[in-house]
């Protein structure tokens, strides 16, 4: 008969052994695409996409969620910063992203000091998807392309309203640093 001292022996064994051979599932947040490099875009991360952002070394968080932000101990334990932007999605009548908000947003994007970064919203298809259209339009990228990007991610559901936020967003307002700009823009 074993004794407890060695049965907790050979779990402990038998554990890192598993860790060993069964290699860590990283899951990825729901939309979760990259951008451009440095900078990222999903839904809105739980704990079981932590270890996947924990791989990208993401510094920095950029939420479009009106919502008070739910993972303050995963920001505090991998020291990442967040900007929380309170945002409502752009929907009838009349209910539009504010565009002193989404360009502020744009700066921090533009700053390679926060790289890598993470842009999400609840699901990371309308907010994030005028955020990163806007983005494109920074980049004077069509807007063949720029549209048919945010559909790719918004679906069946896309939001006439959204493209017509990004089509007439002043890009103007978005100010940042020549020098801390990715090389992309």
């Amino acid at each position: 008969m074993e004794s407890c001292g060695e049965e907790a022996e050979e779990k402990e064994f038998l554990a890192q052994l598993i860790s060993i051979i069964v290699p860590k599932v990283f899951v990825p947040p729901l939309n979760f695409a990259m951008v451009e490099p440095g900078i990222y875009r999903s839904g809105y991360p739980g704990k079981k996409n932590f270890p996947f952002l924990k791989q990208l070394n993401i510094k920095t968080i950029i939420c479009l969620d009106p919502v008070q932000y739910r993972n303050e101990d995963y920001l505090i334990a991998e020291n990442v910063k967040l900007f929380q932007y309170p945002v409502n999605k752009n929907k009838e009548p009349l209910t539009l992203i504010p565009q002193y908000l989404l360009a502020d947003a744009l700066s921090r994007m533009l700053d390679k000091a926060n790289y890598p970064i993470l842009v999400h919203c609840n699901k990371g298809k309308y907010r994030v998807g005028c955020a990163v259209g806007c983005l494109r339009k920074l980049q004077n990228l069509s807007k063949t392309f720029i549209f048919a990007e945010y559909q790719k991610f918004s679906g069946a559901k896309a939001r006439v309203l959204d493209q017509q936020y990004i089509e007439l967003f002043d890009v103007s307002l978005v100010k940042y640093d020549k020098e801390s700009a990715p090389e992309w823009l």
